[in-house]
């Protein structure tokens, strides 16, 4: 592996993901930053088991491979080096300790081996779009997880889509190998299931094979073979609205926790929570005839015209859960159009949520 990078894109995308690993760490490989470069990118990943944080930036690939390297210390390395510099990383001979040149200066960081890195990408894909799922019979071409190969940019990315037609999930991760054109499929929902079981009960790599009505995922020993849902899944970027202009951002824990405590008045088949939003402020508010009403004032970043719009709580608290970042954002356009809602810090997953009137 060797790569060269600007100093400024390395430091945005180590600021990001160095921050998921815990300073103290009793398994040395999780202290470790997964570093990996091919095609003309340079993927940086870190985990600490209960999340992962992936991020891709741009680079000059001299020559692709994969490494961990301590993240902190990686970190705090690119942060004191010189502004506008080009940062250049390259690995040992013997894999065993990766060098990083910038300018006069030269560091020897020592490497532990990728292929000992947990993977959680193929758990997160399910766990953060398995939510939206349908339910409903009559449409059984949503009753699973669409996965597929797409293009975000000028990255190639396996793709995973679920909808209700109340919310939508979109989430994505680097195409793996052997990936590449493969064609949509509708993996059923009792299979995400079974499948979400056995990722917990392994730590190998899951080999995926595809026919045109069957889908294979082996784990070791363990085989799971499905059936595919014979259906047509909808164009779901038709439903991504591109000119929300009403940006709210708001620490993600504090405002569900907010939604949790207001829609406790709410009727339990509306489940409606209203958000009137100013400048700087949102206030929650719901109400119902037999319980009351409740309000809650939450400080936020909010610099846009004044709004009201009101999402089912369920639903909200549902996609609050999938934000493992401190910032969530939501992008409106009024009371009655599709939401956007993502996290700051991390572009791989988007949701969409339909509001309610209330």
């Amino acid at each position: 592996m060797k790569l060269t990078i600007e100093r400024a894109a390395l430091l945005r995308a180590l600021a990001h993901v160095q921050s998921v690993v815990e300073r103290r760490n009793t398994i040395p490989i999780l202290s470790n930053v997964m570093i990996r470069a091919e095609k003309g990118r340079l993927a940086l990943s870190a985990t600490d088991m209960d999340l992962e944080i992936v991020e891709v930036v741009q680079a000059q690939i001299a020559g692709e491979g994969a490494t961990t390297a301590p993240a902190h210390t990686l970190y705090d390395i690119v942060r004191k080096l010189r502004e506008g510099a080009q940062v250049e990383m390259q690995m040992s001979g013997d894999k065993a300790a990766m060098t990083l040149r910038s300018g006069r200066s030269t560091f020897t960081l020592a490497c532990l081996p990728p292929e000992d890195y947990p993977l959680m990408a193929g758990g997160g894909l399910i766990d953060r779009t398995k939510f939206a799922i349908s339910t409903e019979e009559t449409r059984y071409y949503l009753n699973g997880i669409f996965l597929h190969a797409a293009k975000s940019g000028d990255t190639e990315v396996l793709r995973a889509v679920a909808t209700d037609g109340h919310r939508l999930a979109r989430v994505e991760m680097l195409l793996p190998d052997g990936a590449a054109g493969m064609p949509g499929v509708i993996v059923p929902r009792k299979t995400v299931a079974e499948l979400r079981k056995l990722i917990d009960e392994t730590e190998l790599e899951i080999g995926i094979a595809l026919s045109d009505t069957k889908i294979r995922f082996v784990f070791g020993d363990a085989v799971l073979t499905s059936k595919l849902i014979d259906g047509t899944f909808p164009d779901y970027d038709r439903v991504i609205p591109t000119n929300n202009d009403k940006v709210l951002e708001v620490e993600c824990k504090p405002f569900a926790e907010a939604v949790d405590r207001v829609s406790t008045i709410s009727t339990e088949k509306s489940r409606a929570v209203k958000l009137a939003l100013e400048r700087g402020t949102v206030t929650l508010s719901a109400t119902s005839p037999e319980n009351g009403t409740a309000t809650e004032e939450i400080e936020v970043r909010y610099n846009a015209a004044p709004i009201e719009i009101g999402f089912n709580s369920r639903y909200l608290l549902d996609i609050t859960e999938q934000i493992v970042g401190e910032w969530v954002v939501f992008a409106m356009a009024d009371a009655a159009s599709p939401t956007i809602v993502r996290e700051r810090a991390e572009t791989s997953a988007l949701y969409v949520l339909m509001p309610m009137r209330v």
